[in-house]
């Protein structure tokens, strides 16, 4: 079985149980969603292009999981696509909807948990069962040299990802390090709770990337 094969659940994936039954209530509210594990959003050129693998946290009710496109329907798509249009890791332009034309460069988007959780807030199990996608999604991309982790909790899901002990790699806005053979980012998550209360502001954002494109211009 490839790596390919089993970095992405399958539209019903059973393996959490709320997550599963929250989705189901909102196929029957919003017949029209997307409503499914949010599958991870690639290049054109594929898998042997991908450098940079960033990692969100979860898809937003009405965004990702209304979209079928991470970080697509809400606030967080706006900065994270504009960011990445700058600095070359994404071309077109992003007008919040699947549909808008908009390719990613070198660059691959998952996250760390592909179901919609309620209230935005995966749970430990839920988090560590939705590894058994990030692993293999992390093996797929043969040419990687860099993740991005949004957030606190994706960044331990990534480090267990890559086999490390997350007291190894704590997390810090713009931190840098080693880790399983690729260097691992970090930021705040791009949320608009984040940039409203001035935890993460653009140009800190900015900065992340502005040092992730000269690392791998090395």
């Amino acid at each position: 079985m490839t790596a390919l094969s089993i970095s992405e659940p399958g539209r019903d994936c059973p393996l959490c149980p709320r997550l599963h039954d929250f989705i189901a209530e909102w196929r029957q509210r919003e017949p029209s969603w997307f409503n499914a594990p949010v599958p991870t959003f690639l290049p054109p050129d594929g898998d042997d292009a991908v450098r940079l693998l960033i990692v969100g946290l979860a898809p937003g009710l009405r965004g990702a999981n209304r979209t079928g496109r991470p970080f697509t329907g809400d606030y967080a798509g706006d900065l994270l696509y504009s960011t990445l249009i700058s600095h070359g890791f994404a071309r077109g332009e992003f007008k919040a909807r699947p549909d808008d034309g908009l390719e990613l460069v070198g660059t691959a988007i998952t996250n760390a948990v592909r179901c919609v959780p309620p209230e935005n807030k995966p749970v430990g199990a839920e988090i560590a069962t939705c590894r058994t996608f990030l692993v293999p999604t992390i093996a797929r991309f043969p040419n990687l040299r860099a993740v991005l982790a949004l957030g606190s909790i994706a960044h331990q899901s990534t480090v267990r990802a890559l086999g490390g002990r997350v007291a190894a790699y704590p997390f810090k806005h713009g931190g840098q390090l080693p880790a399983g053979g690729i260097t691992l980012f970090s930021s705040y998550h791009c949320s608009r709770y984040n940039t409203n209360t001035g935890v993460l502001t653009e140009a800190m954002f900015v900065s992340v990337f502005r040092e992730i494109a000269a690392f791998l211009r090395k």
